[in-house]
């Protein structure tokens, strides 16, 4: 009896976590222009109140360059910089990175993520944005179901391309 127990409880034990994920794509298109340079991007979640909850990514120029830091220019992701950004002391680890090349850019985000893990279940939004030297500006908005299943998509218009969110719990 107590080797039939060992057993069945083992099995329990071998069950994956129970644990929400939010899965995007994110499109940075090829631009035809004379000077081209990446944008800074910028996703996070917002409330309901639109208050900034949780950064979930952040590209910038990582090398210092003639001009000064990569950072200097993260003021131009306006609506972040004025959420969060300008309290948020970069780098942080898993969140701020390079700028990403022109193609397609799948990133995935679970519940083991330190901000993400403090949000309650519940709707919200999550933002895109981003900024191109001798560029413009551009942001997405994708409401999406924390804590359940949802599935949305934005298109951008210029410095962003198709931006696809899948939530599952």
């Amino acid at each position: 009896m107590r080797v039939q127990l060992t057993i069945a409880l083992s099995g329990l034990l071998a069950l994956p976590a129970y644990s929400a994920e939010i899965n995007l794509n994110v499109q940075i298109p090829q631009l035809n222009v004379a000077e081209y340079h990446r944008p800074y991007v910028a996703i996070w979640v917002e409330g309901a109140d639109q208050k900034a909850l949780a950064n979930l990514a952040v590209w910038y120029q990582q090398k210092a360059t003639s001009e000064g830091a990569g950072t200097k220019w993260l003021p131009d992701l306006r609506q972040w910089w004025r959420r969060s950004g300008r309290t948020l002391k970069v780098p942080v680890d898993g969140v701020t990175g390079p700028t990403r090349p022109v193609g397609k850019h799948a990133l995935q985000f679970t519940d083991q993520h330190p901000e993400l893990g403090k949000l309650p279940p519940g709707e919200y939004t999550l933002v895109i944005e981003a900024a191109r030297e001798v560029g413009g500006r551009e942001l997405l908005k994708i409401p999406f179901k924390w804590g359940g299943t949802s599935n949305g998509q934005a298109q951008g218009s210029a410095e962003l391309g198709t931006v696809t969110l899948s939530t599952r719990s």
